[in-house]
């Protein structure tokens, strides 16, 4: 049985489509997300780098490990 339309409801279909888009808002909001997790002040970059070659690992295997864990290993 379906649900009664809520008051003020005209029973058409919905006027906008979520799923029309979907390289839309979240799309952007991913990519930039993406983007500032990668962004390191020199600082951090070489302290990941140097830590990075202490494990055998590269830069890369690294950063994406504490992107991953959300811990440093």
């Amino acid at each position: 049985m379906t649900m009664p339309a809520p008051p003020g409801h005209n029973g058409g279909p919905p006027l906008e489509d979520e799923d029309d888009d979907p390289a839309g808002w979240r799309l952007w909001c991913w990519r930039r997300a993406r983007r500032k997790a990668w962004k390191a002040p020199p600082e951090i970059a070489l302290r990941r780098l140097e830590r990075a070659e202490e494990l055998g690992m590269t830069y890369r295997e690294y950063t994406l490990e504490i992107l991953e864990r959300g811990r440093h290993l």
